[in-house]
């Protein structure tokens, strides 16, 4: 990200810089679990897979991680924190995430297991949250992604 004043992808209303930018450039640890799964979706919608790996605890990491080109991240809303603070060892967040994947509208809906080792949290591992179908989105209407086009002549 170019300008230090654009928002964060994470939806804290923060500036990137003043939110997540500090702990993907490796300048600081996120203290809180919550904060660990808002800076993993930037480094999501960032595409930078080093900060995931680096990130996720040696227990469950893959040895790589290759993200898609075609999958584009546009909202994340956290739905339920449980501890994670910076006094506790474990902690979880359930959150929703939007993207474009594959030419359609989709939906990541988990609960995100995270421990702290070290003074440093890391992602372990998730439980995917089973949702009802999907809303539908009329044709017309204004696409979820926020871009201010028509359903149809975006994500659609």
């Amino acid at each position: 990200m170019n300008d230090v004043n654009q928002a964060c992808p994470c939806g804290s209303g923060r500036s990137f810089d003043q939110c997540c930018g500090a702990w993907i450039e490796g300048d600081a640890y996120p203290p809180r679990a919550e904060q660990l799964m808002r800076s993993r979706y930037c480094a999501f919608v960032l595409g930078n897979s080093n900060y995931l790996l680096q990130t996720w605890h040696a227990d469950t990491r893959p040895a790589q991680l290759v993200l898609s080109p075609d999958v584009s991240w546009f909202g994340l809303e956290i739905v339920a924190i449980e501890a994670g603070e910076a006094q506790d060892s474990e902690g979880r967040v359930e959150f929703m995430a939007k993207f474009n994947g594959h030419d359609r509208l989709q939906y990541l809906h988990e609960r995100s297991r995270f421990v702290r080792e070290d003074g440093r949290w890391f992602y372990v591992d998730g439980e995917s949250v089973p949702q009802a179908k999907a809303p539908k989105i009329g044709r017309n209407e204004p696409c979820p992604c926020g871009s201010g086009k028509k359903y149809k002549r975006c994500c659609g």
